[in-house]
């Protein structure tokens, strides 16, 4: 796949701007890098292989989204407790029949969107429910940065962390405010190198994974085993994640202003979206979603390429080979990606109010006042609902409180 479809590969000012291109999807990756390879280290599944499916599942999407959505696919943060929990139950191989299920039903509902149309969707999805969807999706991860920011510190010391993620954050603001010509398109990079220079100078840094990793290495596929438990046990939690990828591709066509609905249509997206997770668990990796930081990475720069998360696939399938390279990666401090989650997810939270706002919504009218306040507290409080093994939390629930509460309650009156 050629990451920049519309140029021509002959001319000198191309290259110049596809090498420009492949240095803005390094640093995608590198915002994506820290919770990438986080779900696989806390379900216990190989990270080289979640790099390799993450790469190989962005490139899928793309494909079937006819290259017109800039999102990077990653390991799904929904399915931490779950893959937890089947491993235990079912074995890991089981485990993964149970996730690839997970990604044929996002490909059902795409079947079912491809056929009613994207509009009947919209009609259930007004922006009073889509706009503080969106700001749930920021705020509900605002819990991770501050936790890789400070909490960190048990490791580092508490002010050493607090000191590296300032440092960090202020290059990103500051870079992406006064930098001009390439500097201005990669501030959230220049933040990491300064708050990885930082840690250098402090001495915190840990090469010894480095010097233990092999310069070469093929990740650890694994191969699933076809078992029913898992796959019924799998399939209803897949429901909560399906919600959350409508809200993350109404985040996207928010920041691009492009109605991404109807094109490549939201049909495709679920199909991309479904097709890349079954893959990942084909391989033994985790199923992937759209990353939310990335997204608060192209509202911040402005690079809407999609061309760009092409560079970041292949950078990322490049490393999953590559043991020492990823070794290296993962000696960034948390708290410096920390410090860049902060803006990041912020990001997110204005395009949501931006949503609202632009909308022209009375926030003072009770009914507009009653579904905000519910789809904010439900999803910012992280509310569950469990019935036997289904489970619908977060921001699946909250979202889904939204639309019934926008289907059910009356229409406003003229008048507040």
């Amino acid at each position: 796949m050629n990451p920049n479809p519309t140029r021509s590969v002959n001319a000198p000012a191309s290259y110049s701007l596809r090498i420009k291109d492949a240095i803005l999807g390094a640093q995608m990756l590198f915002i994506a890098f820290g919770a990438l390879v986080l779900v696989p280290i806390l379900t216990g599944l190989d990270p080289n292989v979640a790099l390799f499916t993450a790469g190989m599942g962005t490139l899928v999407f793309q494909l079937i989204t006819q290259g017109k959505v800039p999102v990077f696919l990653a390991s799904s943060f929904a399915f931490i407790a779950p893959i937890t929990a089947g491993i235990q139950q079912f074995g890991l191989s089981a485990t993964l029949s149970g996730l690839a299920a997970a990604g044929l039903l996002y490909i059902l509902l795409s079947g079912l969107v491809r056929w009613r149309g994207p509009d009947q969707i919209l009609k259930f999805l007004p922006p009073i429910v889509t706009g503080p969807v969106i700001m749930v999706i920021g705020l509900s991860l605002a819990p991770i940065a501050i936790q890789m920011a400070s909490e960190a510190g048990t490791t580092y010391g508490v002010g050493t962390a607090q000191f590296l993620a300032v440092l960090a954050l202020s290059t990103t603001i500051v870079a992406a405010l006064l930098a001009r010509g390439t500097f201005q398109l990669v501030p959230i990079l220049m933040g990491i190198g300064v708050g990885y220079g930082g840690a250098l100078l402090l001495q915190i840094v840990d090469f010894t994974p480095v010097l233990a990793a092999p310069w070469l290495m093929v990740p650890d596929f694994t191969l699933p085993t076809l078992h029913w438990p898992a796959i019924a046990f799998f399939v209803p939690v897949a429901i909560a994640p399906a919600i959350e990828h409508i809200g993350d591709i109404l985040v996207i066509s928010s920041v691009t202003k492009t109605p991404l609905l109807q094109d490549p249509g939201l049909h495709r997206t679920l199909l991309g979206d479904g097709v890349a997770t079954s893959i990942a668990a084909l391989l033994g990796g985790p199923p992937n979603t759209t990353y939310s930081e990335v997204t608060g990475a192209v509202a911040l720069t402005r690079a809407f390429n999609p061309g760009i998360m092409t560079w970041a696939a292949l950078i990322a399938i490049l490393l999953s080979f590559f043991g020492k390279l990823g070794a290296l990666l993962k000696t960034i401090p948390p708290p410096v990606m920390g410090g860049i989650l902060v803006v990041l997810f912020g990001t997110i939270v204005v395009v949501g109010i931006n949503s609202l706002v632009q909308s022209g919504s009375n926030l003072l009218q009770s009914r507009n006042m009653i579904i905000v306040g519910v789809i904010l507290v439900l999803g910012v409080g992280n509310m569950s609902l469990k019935i036997g093994q289904f489970s619908l939390e977060g921001i699946g629930l909250s979202s889904l409180a939204g639309v019934l509460l926008n289907g059910i309650l009356p229409d406003p009156s003229p008048n507040p």
